[in-house]
């Protein structure tokens, strides 16, 4: 046997002069929505290109240096490097504005943590859609030129890449990314140093490295232990995303948020506001409590001081979904953190107590430690304030502080290069600035209907071209036949990409219900076998390692697709990723969503969908529901709460299966004589205009500053002004109430009436036990609201009693004289809460007494 040893050396080619900023493009992130910037690099080497994965900078390191010699010689190609380059100046040359928040100005920042940031494929520390809306979230904020950084975890492996064998098992690949190749480079000090910070785990100190991404205006800071000065189980910490037991998870937790803090200190950005993307990050809170104490504050007042201008978004719709760790792991990470904060263990334990359980709760933590508080829908807000009902306990979910700001996508990223020209064409440049213009978009009706036809098969084909180039590389990898691929390729036609297609493609969890069109193959036949009218069923999607119900759907999937009458109409494809989301949303022309209503939390993929002129049909949940309005797509209504899940299941796939029969598949094939259906083409259009402008990143991150950014810095301001005199006054205000708040109580002094005339004077009486509190202390009100057949027929209106006097018996008298609004029945409240004009949310306390 011979033996030898394998030797390898990396030549990197020299950039030719002309080429300079070749590097400097391909180390900003912008190029992730940038197309024109991604097609430059690729028309040096399509091949090396596809090779590299579209990652830009490893495309630089690897290029023939006799191609960037030619194509600095070329005309034409130095024509687009030049317009590239004009436009990335142009817009870097843009200042930041801090006129989006009264009072912000230099060196203020919006601070936003995540455990996940999805860009674009070359940048590996995503999963899915959490680290895809951060990304999104990101990109729009440097869109608007807002003081905005970002913190994460720079990790060796950020998510597997997926394949699945003939049998449909799913097999996940790691590879550890070389951060040579990234679009990263060291955070560094002003003097050159590289910049790292400590983080203190039991028993020892962990070296963290600071690494620094570009997104245009926006800088992400992103965290590494993979240090040699770190022993090899500190050194794992951040390698994997989503991988290890609860000591890597609590680990990594402690590092992004309060290695995150400690990270920003050290490079002096001091931010005004700081916003936690899910309870991963809710560390940076206590980290930032721990350095006010330091400075003198006890930590209620402190806990104040941190929870004004600290925003917290939530993204999970189920209680098991949400981040806990058990006491004695807590005891072994905390108990010395206890010191620092000069509090006891049971008060430290206090802020992550979630009723109900003896874990400490993140969720819980980033509530008790934030005033800001939002689920990601108008269903998932809802469904997450009964969720974390406990934590406001005498406050109905619906009144208490979590509410919601529904998410939206980066259009720049997810709207197909082809719409954009064509955009450009018929609605003018300045489309790009009207992103949140409903009375704009109705433009999109200009564009004929022919060429937005013809618009939406180039991107089908184009699409199909992708689909066809996986799952040939798929069935070599597993041994099919040709004559097996010809058949699994039959409508896969990139030629004439006529048949109608469906979408299914996101993470394979249990909720999303991804074989629900399997109920009943018998009717799914019908559908999809029809000769005259072909049906396409693509499926792509991953399911996490230990999620093995998941995978299973992906078994399902594959044993479904493989029988005979099947093959060809229903599609399986492999190692779903950001490119391939890209090819699907804008190419299918159906998608679908069927998750288990109220779980999903928004859903942005349709969103991504529809900006294409993709028609969305889905379950009425997440952003759906308030995104459909019966003429841009369909909806499944979803049965009661109630149902049994084998009943909800069957009855919801039947509406399904109704819709696709008796709806889109007649729409679509009911072709004129030029070839193409125009009631698909005005819904098509209609979709894209009624939703392109209201869930865009755009729209969302100007939401967040309006209703949460603005009103946290102001309040941070003001509690932290003459040495934090305002949060020691809420604290210690606090603290009196909760002591007397048990002996307080409320009851009616006048007689109800039953009965008046519309005009007439309704006077309400109620006697208070304050229990030591003053009237300035509480609000006395009445709610009211117009009832018929117990129906509300009205939101609740608010009146606020005025205190008279001090009964003999020291009881406080308040009085409120009312003139009922409208006739008919009326139904009122009167109750009685907690009050301090410094409150960011009137009702935080969670206190409440009622008649």
């Amino acid at each position: 046997m011979i033996t030898k040893t394998t030797f390898t050396v990396t030549v990197n080619p020299k950039i030719p002069a002309r080429l300079s900023r070749m590097e400097e493009l391909a180390n900003n992130l912008w190029y992730s929505w940038d197309r024109e910037t991604r097609t430059l690099f690729s028309r040096i080497d399509p091949r090396l290109w596809e090779a590299v994965g579209h990652n830009p900078k490893a495309f630089l390191k690897r290029v023939d240096e006799s191609l960037l010699y030619k194509a600095a010689s070329e005309q034409t190609f130095l024509s687009s490097y030049n317009s590239v380059l004009s436009a990335y100046d142009a817009y870097h040359a843009e200042p930041l504005r801090y006129d989006h928040i009264e009072g912000f100005s230099s060196p203020d920042r919006i601070a936003y943590f995540c455990f996940e940031f999805g860009f674009h494929e070359s940048l590996p520390v995503y999963s899915g859609g959490l680290g895809i809306l951060a990304g999104d979230h990101c990109k729009a904020a440097s869109d608007l030129c807002l003081p905005f950084v970002a913190v994460g975890l720079l990790y060796r492996q950020g998510y597997f890449f997926q394949t699945i064998d003939g049998q449909g098992n799913q097999h996940a690949i790691y590879t550890d990314s070389d951060f040579e190749v990234l679009p990263v480079e060291p955070a560094l000090h002003d003097d050159g140093s590289e910049v790292h910070v400590q983080v203190a785990l039991p028993g020892r100190k962990v070296m963290v490295k600071v690494w620094r991404a570009i997104i245009g205006h926006v800088n992400l800071y992103l965290l590494d232990t993979d240090l040699p000065e770190n022993p090899e189980n500190d050194r794992l910490i951040t390698h994997q995303l989503y991988g290890g037991d609860k000591k890597m998870r609590i680990e990594q937790e402690i590092i992004l948020g309060m290695g995150g803090v400690c990270a920003l200190q050290e490079m002096g950005i001091k931010p005004t506001v700081w916003h936690s993307n899910e309870g991963h990050a809710a560390f940076m809170m206590l980290e930032r409590a721990r350095n006010l104490v330091r400075q003198g504050l006890d930590f209620a007042s402190a806990v104040e001081a941190v929870a004004v201008n600290t925003v917290f978004t939530t993204h999970t719709a189920v209680p098991a979904g949400h981040d806990h760790f058990s006491k004695a792991m807590m005891h072994d990470y905390f108990a010395v953190f206890c010191h620092d904060l000069k509090i006891s263990w049971e008060e430290f334990m206090v802020m992550g107590h979630m009723p109900g359980s003896d874990d400490f709760n993140m969720t819980a933590l980033a509530a008790h430690m934030s005033r800001t508080l939002n689920g990601v829908s108008k269903i998932h807000g809802d469904v997450s304030a009964r969720i974390c009902r406990d934590l406001w306990p005498q406050i109905e979910p619906e009144e208490n502080p979590l509410t919601y700001i529904t998410n939206g996508v980066h259009v720049p990223t997810f709207l197909a290069q082809e719409w954009s020209d064509l955009f450009d064409r018929y609605l003018g440049y300045e489309w790009r600035n009207k992103m949140c213009d409903n009375e704009f978009w109705s433009l999109v009706d200009t564009i004929p209907d022919h060429l937005f036809w013809s618009m939406r098969q180039t991107l089908k084909s184009q699409m199909f071209y992708g689909i066809r180039a996986r799952l040939t590389e798929q069935n070599r990898r597993n041994r099919g036949s040709e004559a097996h691929l010809d058949r699994l390729l039959k409508l896969v036609d990139p030629i004439n990409p006529s048949a109608l297609v469906l979408g299914f493609a996101r993470r394979f969890a249990t909720y999303k219900r991804a074989t629900l069109l399997f109920e009943n193959l018998d009717w799914l036949r019908k559908i999809l076998l029809d000769p005259e009218r072909p049906v396409l069923l693509v499926f792509a999607g991953k399911a996490h390692p230990a999620d093995i119900p998941g995978q299973d759907f992906i078994r399902r999937i594959n044993q479904v697709s493989r029988l005979p009458e099947f093959e060809g109409r229903i599609l399986l494809v492999e190692g779903y990723d950001m490119r391939l989301a890209r090819r699907l949303v804008a190419g299918v022309d159906v998608w679908l969503n069927n998750p288990i209503y109220p779980l999903e939390a928004s859903g942005t993929s349709g969103m991504k969908a529809g900006i294409n002129g993709t028609i969305n049909l889905s379950v009425l949940d997440g952003w759906w529901e308030e995104g459909y309005d019966g003429k841009n797509g369909w909806a499944v209504k979803p049965v009661s709460d109630d149902t049994d899940a084998a009943l909800r299941d069957k009855d919801e796939s039947q509406s399904f299966y109704e819709i696709l029969q008796d709806q889109v598949i007649p729409m679509y094939y009911r072709r004129g004589k030029f070839g193409y259906s125009t009631e698909w083409v005005k819904m098509a259009k209609y979709s894209m205009t009624s939703l392109l402008p209201r869930y865009n990143a755009t729209r969302m991150v100007n939401e967040y500053i309006k209703k949460f950014y603005a009103r946290a810095h102001a309040q941070g301001a003001h509690y932290a002004k003459d040495n934090f005199a305002n949060a020691k006054n809420v604290s210690a205000w606090k603290a009196k109430v909760s002591a007397a708040w048990g002996g307080v109580s409320l009851q009616r002094l006048d007689t109800p009436s039953k009965r008046i005339d519309f005009g007439n004077i309704l006077n309400f009486k109620v006697a208070t036990k304050l229990n030591g509190l003053q009237p300035d202390d509480v609000v006395v009100e009445l709610l009211i609201c117009r009832q018929y057949k117990n129906i509300r027929l009205n939101s609740f209106k608010h009146f606020r009693f005025d205190f008279v006097e001090m009964s003999k018996t020291q009881e406080h008298l308040f009085e409120l004289n009312y003139v009922p609004e409208l006739c008919g029945m009326q139904e009122y409240y009167l109750r009685m809460y907690p009050y301090h004009p410094l409150l960011t949310h009137p009702l935080e306390m969670g206190m409440m007494v009622w008649v």
